[in-house]
């Protein structure tokens, strides 16, 4: 299908595509990689009145540390997250799950922080950036992940706000993304990542509510001395996914405790049925 009529506009800074955003109203939207947004207005699931392109903008790209903290700027697109060499040394389950991340198209065209904006249940970002307490930082503030993502499409950020980077912490010990999918390149049908830090484990699910899910009675679990198996086994406590053509909410919750033991028992460098 052909997307409804908009208006375009490229912005040159930051401060020059939030002055758009409110010339044009809160009907505009932030055009970055536009691999989740373009698909929506062809199918005119989305009908902005003006895109509002960034992709101009200089230095939203960067990828640096800096104090201890993963600093990844907006348009830094998954191709350069995954080949990253800070990423890998500071943060590789970041890489790995950037990796993993639709297409060579998709993953040379998207970014970082257009997924976050999206915020869809099944993207892979806000589930890392929810479970390592990550700050999602704008133009006007800085947002920690918690409470950034308010429903399914639906932040914290106001109609000319635009984020300018995300702010990980240094984590580089054991860790695993896993993704269960139909075929390659499709979105998560249920995924569940694991990192430790700290000496203790964070778990994230993502695609089992509107929202990114911390698993936190599986982290409890863990740290009383629990085994993979039992902990994994609290991964639905709490669930209420929706169902759709792929899996019902109770398949969800099945795939939440099944991947949740995968996930740790790989971080962990052990086989299933070894613990």
């Amino acid at each position: 299908m052909i997307p409804a009529a908009f208006e375009y506009a490229r912005a040159s800074s930051v401060d020059e595509a939030s002055k758009l955003l409110n010339k044009f109203g809160e009907d505009a939207k932030v055009l970055a990689g536009g691999h989740s947004l373009i698909p929506l207005m062809r199918l005119r699931l989305a009908q902005p009145a003006a895109l509002v392109d960034i992709n101009g903008i200089k230095d939203l790209d960067q990828i640096k540390e800096s104090g201890g903290k993963l600093h990844v700027g907006a348009l830094a697109r998954h191709v350069a997250i995954h080949g990253s060499s800070v990423v890998n040394e500071k943060l590789p389950l970041l890489a790995e799950i950037a990796g993993e991340v639709g297409d060579n198209q998709v993953r040379n065209m998207g970014t970082m922080g257009g997924v976050i904006a999206h915020a869809d249940a099944a993207g892979d970002y806000p589930t890392l950036a929810l479970m390592l307490d990550a700050d999602v930082v704008t133009n006007r503030r800085t947002i920690p992940a918690r409470d950034f993502f308010k429903d399914l499409f639906t932040t914290a950020l106001g109609p000319d706000e635009i984020v300018t980077e995300v702010v990980f912490p240094v984590a580089n010990g054991p860790h695993k993304y896993v993704k269960f999918r139909r075929r390659l390149f499709d979105w998560a049908i249920v995924g569940v990542a694991a990192q430790k830090m700290n000496g203790g484990w964070r778990i994230g699910l993502t695609n089992v509510g509107p929202t990114p899910v911390r698993a936190t009675a599986v982290e409890k679990a863990l740290h009383d001395g629990a085994k993979a198996e039992e902990a994994a086994q609290h991964a639905s406590d709490g669930l209420d996914p929706a169902g759709d053509l792929r899996a019902s909410p109770e398949y969800k919750k099945h795939l939440a405790r099944v991947l949740t033991k995968r996930a740790v028992l790989q971080a962990s460098g052990q086989a299933e049925g070894k613990q």
